[in-house]
């Protein structure tokens, strides 16, 4: 069955870049249809009838083999991510996209380590995780934060985190690879 997906490059930015036009067009070679891509720092939206575990492991191949890259890749499906958007916690924040982030997490944390994640947060910081989506409200700044850098020792997990722009930016891309 053909399922759209957004894919997520973890670690891309400062000396790691992942160059928008040549990625769609090795991902697209590599046979995965509607690429779409968003900014240098690793979105990329495709679709594809393989399995998930396997086309993360095709891409992390191509990425290796083609641009030298070797950072975690994540994959959330288009429905999913339309969840993430719409069981969004905090929709009062969505007017100040750059306060809020989404984290995706490799796995489900402990309760435990998500109870050790919420007593980290100073000031006015919120923080909800559900499944393996973690939402970050940080009306005073996500730089300024202290919790983003021990978020992945915290939970135990992996994570990528994006802003909301980037969030409904990713949502469009991959309806309309969905409806192609």
């Amino acid at each position: 069955m053909r399922e759209a997906y957004v894919v997520l490059f973890r670690g891309v930015g400062g000396a790691t870049q992942l160059p928008t036009k040549p990625l769609k067009e090795t991902l697209t070679k590599a046979g995965y249809a509607n690429v779409a891509t968003y900014i240098n720092s690793g979105n990329a939206v495709l679709v594809s009838d393989r399995p998930e575990t396997e086309i993360a492991v095709d891409i992390a191949e191509i990425v290796r083999r083609e641009f030298g890259f070797e950072k975690d890749i994540m994959l959330v499906t288009s429905q999913a991510w339309s969840r993430l958007v719409t069981e969004n916690p905090f929709p009062e924040a969505v007017d100040a996209p750059t306060t809020l982030h989404a984290f995706m997490l490799s796995d489900i944390p402990a309760p435990e380590a998500v109870e050790a994640l919420v007593a980290r947060t100073t000031g006015r910081e919120r923080v909800v995780v559900a499944g393996k989506v973690l939402y970050f409200h940080a009306p005073d700044g996500f730089g300024r934060s202290k919790l983003p850098p021990v978020v992945d020792r915290t939970l135990k997990v992996v994570s990528t985190a994006r802003n909301w722009n980037t969030v409904v930016a990713l949502q469009s891309l991959a309806v309309a690879a969905s409806e192609n």
